[in-house]
């Protein structure tokens, strides 16, 4: 097993079992996505965009969760491989992306969309499929799959 500063891979992607804050559900919509992954944000949802991706098994019950990467006020990087490796480790069958706008603003950029869609090309190599990509607000979200941009 992989050490990595400190974190084991174990522990790493075992997160649903050796977190007991670790909710588990059924996600049906775009609204339930929105509730579930807004809790993974505290008050620095108005400060740093942060990138979450929420794992999901064939009936779209949350198996796990993992934070992609947490960046500055205008922007955060992500990396597929890291998207793909927690995919891969949890034997995901979906996931849905997630990310915040601390300005507030819900319109997906143009960024936004090219990684959407360059994430869901490489998760279908892994027969993965991203059902959603959520950009939220404190108050409000967006919803790619909504807008039938997906």
């Amino acid at each position: 097993m992989k050490k990595y500063k400190g974190l084991t891979t174990e522990r790493i992607l075992k997160v649903c079992e050796s977190d007991n804050n670790f909710q588990k559900a059924k996600i049906t919509s775009s609204k339930d996505s929105y509730k579930y992954i807004r809790q993974f944000y505290n008050d620095d949802i108005e400060i740093f965009e942060s990138f979450f991706i929420l794992m999901l098994n064939r009936a779209n019950n949350t198996i796990g969760y993992a934070k992609i990467s947490q960046g500055g006020c205008v922007g955060t990087v992500v990396d597929i491989k890291l998207i793909a490796k927690y995919c891969i480790d949890s034997l995901s069958q979906s996931v849905i992306l997630a990310h915040n706008h601390p300005t507030g603003n819900v319109t997906p950029s143009q960024a936004d969309r090219d990684i959407t869609e360059k994430i869901k090309k490489g998760l279908q190599l892994l027969d993965v499929t991203v059902l959603d990509h959520i950009i939220l607000t404190k108050n409000e979200y967006y919803s790619f799959a909504d807008e039938g941009i997906l």
